[in-house]
């Protein structure tokens, strides 16, 4: 089971709905499961109903939950989840079900928006908007000389350029597309010597910006994607290779049987 240990500052109701989200999400409580009852929650958690209760229902408002009487909480199909929601982006990523679909699926929305939004901060971007760019850019490579943190400076270059652009609605994306970015990210900073190689990448990006170039920018930032993506469904295939196909299975054939059958009745 997923326990990655949560920032001291999270309150009780947070640290139960990142948990249960992890679960859900990687596969503890697959489609269809029913979830264990409150007193159960209470006891696995060793808080109150109050606490458990609020939790399902942020579950339920990101539409990984659905409530009924007569059965239960039963966890719904992947079709009805909030996808852009940060959290369901992270606990996905995070979760041994972050598979090539998921992944082709995220560089698909890169393709269909980053290149785009590059074009337009080439032609809007403010110039305190592209010295920020130049500053994030700058914290990457910091950080590729080991003073810094990478993914955090690459989701800040990325998110610059989404604020820049101009657009009200690519900006009302940003908090979501910032999620998608870094739990990518973060898979493909794990290549040897992958920051380092997408730098220059990076930076002609910038530069096309920085010249207000759009053609120039959108054809570096392409370039830049598809790097990214060669990347990332590399490494995926190298983390199943190490845990191997079979180890979701086994974590659902341990915990969902028994809920299962009252679905099922």
């Amino acid at each position: 089971m997923n326990t990655t240990p949560l920032p001291r500052s999270t309150t009780l109701h947070e640290q139960v709905v990142a948990q249960l989200g992890r679960d859900i999400s990687g596969g503890l409580y697959p489609p269809g499961a029913l979830l264990p009852s409150e007193p159960e929650l209470c006891e696995r958690f060793g808080f109150s109903r109050i606490v458990i209760r609020e939790a399902i229902k942020s579950l339920v408002a990101k539409g990984m939950l659905e409530v009924s009487r007569r059965v239960g909480t039963l966890v719904r199909d992947t079709a009805h989840w909030n996808l852009f929601d940060p959290d369901v982006i992270t606990w996905r990523a995070a979760s041994a079900d972050f598979d090539t679909t998921m992944a082709r699926d995220l560089m698909e929305l890169r393709r269909i928006v980053e290149p785009a939004a590059v074009r337009l901060a080439a032609e809007r971007a403010s110039a305190e908007e592209r010295r920020a760019l130049r500053a994030a850019y700058m914290a990457m490579a910091r950080a590729v000389a080991g003073k810094g943190d990478y993914v955090e400076a690459d989701v800040a270059f990325h998110t610059t350029i989404l604020l820049a652009c101009g657009n009200q609605y690519l900006r009302q994306m940003q908090q979501a597309m910032s999620a998608m970015l870094e739990a990518s990210f973060a898979i493909v900073a794990q290549k040897p010597g992958g920051p380092a190689a997408s730098l220059p990448l990076h930076e002609a990006v910038c530069v096309g910006i920085e010249r207000g170039e759009p053609a120039a920018a959108e054809a570096a930032a392409i370039t830049l994607i598809v790097s990214a993506e060669q990347d990332l469904r590399a490494l995926l295939a190298e983390r199943r290779r190490a845990t191997g196909t079979s180890a979701p299975m086994a974590v659902r054939a341990r915990h969902v049987p028994a809920r299962k059958a009252k679905v099922t009745r």
